[in-house]
């Protein structure tokens, strides 16, 4: 009876982290969507938005590095709902901001409440992932990748049928509202467990392991690396296929779509490919991306060139979860680490387009395109790195398979 309520439990505890993701993509894609809307209401002129936007950037990092204690305190279930409950409100706030210094106060806003959704839902992902016994990190990432797609068709409808801003506004952040109402009963009533997820350090452990400082350094750098590599081919990918090959718009958001669809489909098999191979493997022949951005710098065609973003897709697909997985799990880590290693991939998810548009500005957009290239090689050199401790949710598995094989 005890085991049938302990599964019963973490098949609730896994809903409400997948609906948590979910609202986070959907809160990120409606305010994408609309982006031009409050543009145009607000007169402000691309580089004025531009500055504007990193705002919300900055928001982030803050909540990022905010929630750290708090989750040490609280436990990331909580956080991750108090989070996902103030992202869907604030998002209210830059998408009817009247003026520019009002929508840049909203932005700030907006992205406290992003930063600390983020690593909450995170770190609790970590937590259900090691109740689980197998990884499921991947299937999280994929989700949000679901609810972004969603968010984005239905705000692509909502600007086709001319709804106002209230109207888009009381849907979307009331559905938002209600999915984190639905989550709060399986989020709101867990207590922190040392043993599961980032938390506080024992009592007379060591303050800072030297071999923890290191693995926390180079999983923040593997962060970093893999969110430049994805940002630059979210903000670029588009704009690349019409700039070298003379595309329409509709087919470079195509090779754009083909992108995305290929980063969902691999995060929903990355899982299953973790769990018989490892973490390590995952990201070790990641690399695969490396090929295809190298297809996509030297092809003539676009047939080709959406091939080589696909092929990009699914080898970066499965990376990033692995990378969040090691971080949850190593010895001693606190939420404060945890939250120190998700802002090292924010901090490039916000650089590494800039640096592309920067670079093309020296070259071509084209050739600017090896640095994720290079981004993607590094991290498959330090895939090492994220099979440092044994996840209890692989540590698990082995022992029941080792049970099996008696």
């Amino acid at each position: 009876m005890g085991n049938g309520s302990h599964v019963n439990s973490l098949k609730w505890s896994r809903a409400a982290v997948f609906l948590v993701f979910a609202v986070f993509g959907l809160c990120i894609s409606t305010w994408a969507v609309h982006i031009p809307s409050v543009q145009e209401r607000t007169g402000v002129s691309v580089g004025t938005l531009g500055s504007l936007l990193l705002l919300h950037g900055a928001g982030a990092l803050i909540g990022m590095q905010a929630c750290g204690p708090l989750i040490n305190r609280w436990g990331s279930a909580r956080i991750a709902l108090v989070g996902a409950a103030a992202m869907a409100a604030t998002l209210a706030l830059p998408l009817n901001a009247p003026t520019p210094a009002l929508l840049g106060g909203a932005l700030l806003i907006f992205g406290g409440a992003t930063g600390i959704t983020d690593v909450g839902m995170n770190a609790r992902a970590v937590a259900v992932e090691q109740q689980a016994g197998k990884p499921i990190m991947s299937a999280f990432h994929a989700i949000f990748s679901v609810g972004s797609v969603i968010g984005s068709l239905i705000g692509a409808a909502a600007l086709a049928a001319a709804w106002g801003m209230p109207a888009t506004t009381a849907v979307m952040c009331g559905s938002c509202l209600l999915l984190v109402a639905v989550t709060a009963p399986n989020l709101r009533s867990v207590r922190a467990d040392p043993t599961t997820g980032v938390g506080a350090p024992p009592e007379g452990a060591p303050s800072e392991p030297l071999s923890k400082r290191r693995r926390l350094v180079l999983l923040g750098a593997l962060a970093f690396v893999l969110l430049l590599a994805e940002g630059c081919a979210m903000d670029w990918s588009s704009l690349h296929a019409q700039e070298r090959l003379g595309v329409s718009n509709s087919l470079g958001a195509l090779v754009f779509g083909g992108f995305v669809t290929a980063m969902t489909v691999g995060r929903f098999t990355a899982d299953m490919v973790s769990a018989r191979k490892g973490p390590v493997w995952v990201l070790r022949y990641g690399s695969l991306a490396v090929v295809g951005l190298g297809i996509v710098v030297a092809s003539p065609a676009l047939p080709l060139t959406m091939a080589g973003w696909v092929i990009f897709g699914l080898g970066l697909s499965g990376s990033l979860p692995q990378v969040f997985t090691a971080a949850g799990n190593v010895a001693g880590a606190t939420g404060t680490d945890f939250s120190r290693v998700v802002g090292c991939g924010y901090v490039a998810l916000l650089a590494g387009p800039a640096l592309i548009g920067w670079l093309s500005e020296l070259v071509t957009l084209n050739l600017a395109l090896l640095l994720p290239l290079v981004a993607v090689a590094a991290a498959a050199l330090g895939a090492r790195a994220v099979g440092g401790d044994e996840s209890p949710a692989i540590a698990a598995q082995g022992n029941g398979e080792s049970v099996r094989r008696r």
